[in-house]
């Protein structure tokens, strides 16, 4: 007769990461290594710690047919080596180790930050954030650096010092470590805030311990336990079906059969029908070329609008509170999170969405501006949200000079700061608060005055999916970079029509010759926009050899004068006479200083040129890395 071959059962979390420690709890071998960054560690936590639910996990009973080779959760001691596991996780990995090397594991965490730098912290609950409803939870997950102290002004001044006891409790920041026995830390926390005066402290830390982490004791996790009668080929499809991923839940979906139920149609709003143009196809066709397919905001996501919408509304809802006489955290948040859009009520969308659709066209507008053509070329998405509630909150005001001159500098300094990179919602919400505010003569928002721009970050930048590498490519075509070969400034016209493109200065077979690393010539130093044909032209020579091509032409190109070429090249902030003689590193140089003055320009401020360190080691950083540290002098 046949039977189930799995089963489910809610388990205690401490059990599950006390499993892990013993290694009665483990991985196959052909599990991925852990690779969670710092966000999503912290995102994490602050599910467990609100009892929200993280999904099921799916193990693996041993001892039967299928005999993968077990190891260790990473960061368990040897004896979980050691030990014989009696289930392996098949689903759930990332979660359950980045859980155990926070809590349980009592050591600093090696992660990543968003900008994939290695680094070591340690995590904590900011507890009064944690206590303060209209605080989101993650931000109130805290992670410092491994000697527990948060420094800023490039390590000249300490903002948070938790490397005592004392300290932590002083600052009410709770450390993760000790989430499932804290009566060591509360002992010492009575004793440090002891007496009648400080009852209000220690009544804090009770009602964080009720609210907050006997939500850590008491968590259970869904596991389903295939048997260890399961085949190899059942456990081998299981494996790749949980593993493979699946569409989130979307909010969209979620609030279009809300307003469904007051006879609205959403989805119609968006995707159109025979009928009438959808909103979507009305993006898709904003700003768009004859012979592109897209325009600059089509990849704007219908989840994006109404983002852009929660902001105008959460920000009334805050107004009719100062209205009322409410202040503090009295005050609902400004947001356009996930919760925010489900919360949205239908007749706030149709109070904003025409406003919002015309700041998103709007924004297309100033992208060009920018000489932002292609969705390819768009340094941040998630900022194109911010900028276009910006512009439909200002209207068309943003059009006069001292008002775009503004919005231009906090664009330039979000792409450069690499700020909308993670942590986006918040980002977005303060910056539709702030931006307004600041071209009214308020003070600068924090996406202007937090951002400090490393000179050496220009040897780095060599992906082409990075935000600032583009922003280098889109800030030369818009200072006027003429084509070496036409002469053409890169408008919208010549962009398309000539198929324009990031290349080479000195070209790639050339320096391989020379023996220069990629991880030094694929620098954005060495890059600049030029024309597919005139890219042809250059060829894989050094480039004494194609500047010499161009002067003399051929019967598909006109010769073109030594000095007007000379002139083209200096539009690129290229030095002509350093690339006549081949003269690669001094041309790097060279060329990294002019640079820099482009992003200081851009910004509106200093870039940092010491020798200070940033926190962290490159992933994945190798000899060629090493190699471009030498060779290309700040």
């Amino acid at each position: 007769m046949a039977g189930s071959t799995f089963k489910t059962n809610p388990i205690d979390l401490i059990e599950l990461l006390e499993d892990c420690h013993r290694g009665k709890l483990q991985l196959p071998d052909f599990q991925r290594s852990w690779v969670w960054d710092e966000d999503r560690i912290k995102g994490l936590i602050a599910s467990i710690s609100r009892s929200f639910p993280v999904g099921a996990l799916m193990a693996l009973d041993t001892g039967g047919e299928v005999n993968f080779k077990p190891r260790p959760v990473e960061g368990a001691p040897t004896e979980a080596t050691n030990a014989t596991p009696q289930s392996l996780l098949l689903d759930g990995q990332q979660r359950m180790t980045s859980l155990y090397q926070v809590t349980l594991r009592n050591k600093v965490v090696e992660t990543v930050t968003p900008k994939n730098k290695k680094v070591k912290r340690w995590f904590y609950i900011d507890i009064r954030k944690a206590l303060d409803p209209t605080v989101d939870r993650e931000e109130a997950i805290v992670g410092v650096p491994e000697d527990r102290i948060m420094r800023t002004d490039f390590g000249r001044e300490v903002i948070l010092d938790l490397s005592a006891p004392a300290n932590e409790y002083v600052a009410l920041m709770y450390p993760l470590t000790q989430v499932f026995d804290w009566d060591r830390w509360q002992d010492g926390f009575d004793q440090h805030w002891r007496g009648n005066e400080h009852e209000g402290m220690r009544d804090t830390f009770r009602a964080f311990k009720r609210q907050v982490l006997e939500n850590f004791k008491s968590y259970r996790v869904p596991v389903i336990s295939l048997d260890s009668a399961t085949s190899k080929e059942a456990v081998c499809v299981v494996f790749e079906k949980v593993n493979t991923g699946g569409k989130a839940l979307d909010a969209f979906e979620l609030v279009t059969a809300m307003y469904a139920a007051e006879g609205h149609e959403l989805r119609k709003d968006w995707y159109g029908d025979d009928e009438h143009k959808g909103r979507h196809r009305r993006f898709v066709d904003t700003m768009r070329p004859a012979d592109s397919e897209a325009g600059i905001i089509a990849n704007v996501s219908n989840t994006d609008f109404l983002q852009a919408i929660s902001l105008f509304y959460t920000r009334e809802r805050r107004r009719e509170a100062e209205r009322a006489g409410k202040a503090g955290k009295e005050l609902p948040a400004v947001i356009g999170n996930r919760q925010a859009l489900l919360n949205l009520p239908l007749s706030a969308y149709k109070q904003y969405e025409k406003q919002v659709e015309h700041g998103f066209m709007q924004a297309a507008k100033f992208l060009h501006m920018q000489h932002i053509y292609r969705i390819f070329d768009l340094p941040y998405q998630s900022q194109l949200v911010a900028l276009a509630a910006i512009i439909a909150d200002i209207g068309e005001a943003w059009e006069h000079e001292a008002n775009r001159a503004k919005l231009v500098r906090w664009y330039w300094n979000g792409v450069f700061g690499e700020l909308y990179g993670s942590a986006v919602e918040s980002r977005i919400a303060r910056d539709f608060m702030e931006v307004p505010r600041w071209l009214q003569g308020g003070p600068e928002p924090s996406t202007v005055s937090e951002v400090i721009f490393r000179a050496d970050r220009l040897k780095t930048m060599r992906m082409r999916l990075s935000a600032a590498y583009k922003g280098v490519n889109a800030l030369l075509m818009k200072v006027g970079a003429q084509d070496f070969r036409s002469g053409q400034k890169f408008d919208h016209t010549v962009f398309f029509g000539e198929n324009v493109d990031i290349h080479h200065i000195f070209p790639q077979d050339w320096c391989k010759k020379q023996g220069i690393k990629p991880a030094i010539y694929d620098s954005i130093i060495n890059k600049t926009p030029l024309s597919f044909r005139t890219n042809r032209i250059i060829g894989g020579v050094a480039p004494s050899e194609y500047l010499t091509k161009l002067e003399k032409g051929d019967k598909q190109t006109p010769a073109i004068e030594r000095n007007r070429l000379d002139e083209y090249l200096r539009t690129h902030l290229i030095d002509p006479a350093l690339l006549r003689s081949d003269a690669f590193e001094t041309f790097m140089g060279d060329r990294q200083k002019l640079l820099l003055e482009l992003i200081e320009q851009a910004t509106g401020k200093a870039a940092y040129t010491g020798d200070a360190s940033e926190e962290g080691v490159d992933v994945g950083g190798d000899a060629d890395t090493a190699e471009a540290e030498m060779v290309i002098k700040s």
